[in-house]
């Protein structure tokens, strides 16, 4: 059975909520070893105060010793740690911090077979050891190796939105998008939609930067010189990829019904639109590294935190996508583990020649 390893997020947030709601319902221990790195005092103060069902935990040391059918519990922060519901504090950015670099401990080391995250507070979690803009950033480099990168991936069903620029400021957007850029996005795309959600021969569509695409270089000229020969490029890498398609009349025409995956050029042209349509149940899933990590597609949402008003579908389905991508990885390598030989025939002979075969 699948050993889930849960990141705690921001205690002042709706983290403990979600959590809390998802295993109220038993079957979820029944289906995968979950482990959860936080506290058993922090989960029961909010259950509390917003009288939610009860939950059982299993408190353990090591992920090690966790067990099937409960709800296993490692602490990692202190049991007099400061609780101050709907609010960004220090000490709330220091527990999740831990939590996190303990649960990524224990995945290196292989105690935990998956993470799955719960929002964190991006301001208050900073310090020395941890600088980035949020878990995809910072999971890269506790994972990425020399050519891998990590690549945000948020889903819903059969809706699948990637980002070819992420966490950065609108206006460097221009800067950074290269044809190379959007070669190298959209090819870890495909792979990801082949091998961690299992489809055949993906299509992708992808989306221009300027309003209308441009209107060919009435209202920008990257669609003609970036975009357009990306595409061109991914085409002749035998990749699907169609477009460039305006955001606007392609969401609203529901014209991505159309495809596997939708390839954005920035954070808010792919992610307001997806959180319209799946903000109670999308899941935002890292792809490109070797280890699987999902989270729900919200934040802390400090507005409603402890008023007993968190939806837990979007957490709940972070933890499906979890399991379904560590077995759909799992049978994707082994089909293609021993591929066939290529053989052909020298012109005249009958001896079959291996061309998986080195030259001596």
């Amino acid at each position: 059975m699948i050993k889930v390893g849960i990141t705690q997020g921001d205690i002042n947030g709706i983290g403990y909520e979600v959590i809390l709601k998802t295993f109220a319902d038993v079957r979820m221990a029944e289906m995968c070893i979950p482990v959860l790195y936080g506290s058993a005092k922090v989960a029961a103060f909010h259950r509390k105060a917003m009288d939610l069902q009860p939950v059982t935990f299993n408190q353990i040391g090591n992920a090690k010793d966790a067990v099937a059918n409960k709800v296993n519990i490692v602490n990692t922060i202190n049991e007099d740690t400061k609780i101050e519901i709907g609010q960004s504090t220090a000490i709330a950015g220091d527990a999740a911090y831990k939590s996190l670099e303990k649960a990524v401990a224990d995945l290196k080391s292989g105690l935990i077979d998956v993470l799955v995250t719960a929002p964190i507070n991006k301001h208050n979690i900073q310090r020395d050891d941890f600088h980035f803009p949020g878990h995809t950033e910072y999971l890269e480099e506790r994972f990425g190796k020399d050519s891998e990168k990590s690549l945000m991936i948020l889903a819903k069903d059969s809706l699948r939105v990637a980002l070819v620029t992420g966490h950065i400021p609108l206006a460097d957007v221009p800067k950074v998008l290269t044809k190379e850029k959007i070669v190298e996005t959209a090819v870890r795309f495909d792979k990801s939609l082949r091998r961690d959600f299992r489809i055949g021969k993906p299509r992708i569509a992808v989306l221009s930067l300027n309003p209308h695409a441009g209107e060919n270089g009435l209202l920008g000229s990257e669609e003609n010189d970036i975009i357009i020969p990306a595409i061109e490029e991914l085409q002749n890498k035998k990749i699907l990829c169609f477009g460039p398609y305006p955001a606007d009349g392609f969401f609203g025409s529901n014209e991505f019904g159309r495809f596997d995956g939708i390839l954005a050029m920035y954070h808010d042209q792919g992610l307001a639109p997806f959180k319209t349509l799946a903000m109670e149940d999308g899941v935002n899933f890292t792809a490109g590294l070797s280890i699987v990590r999902t989270s729900p597609a919200h934040g802390t949402a400090y507005d409603i935190a402890g008023q007993n008003k968190a939806s837990e579908e979007s957490f709940r389905r972070a933890i499906y996508m979890a399991i379904d991508t560590f077995n759909n990885r799992m049978e994707y390598d082994k089909a293609y583990q021993n591929p066939l030989k290529k053989l052909y025939y020298e012109r005249g002979g009958d001896e079959a020649v291996d061309l998986t075969k080195e030259e001596e």
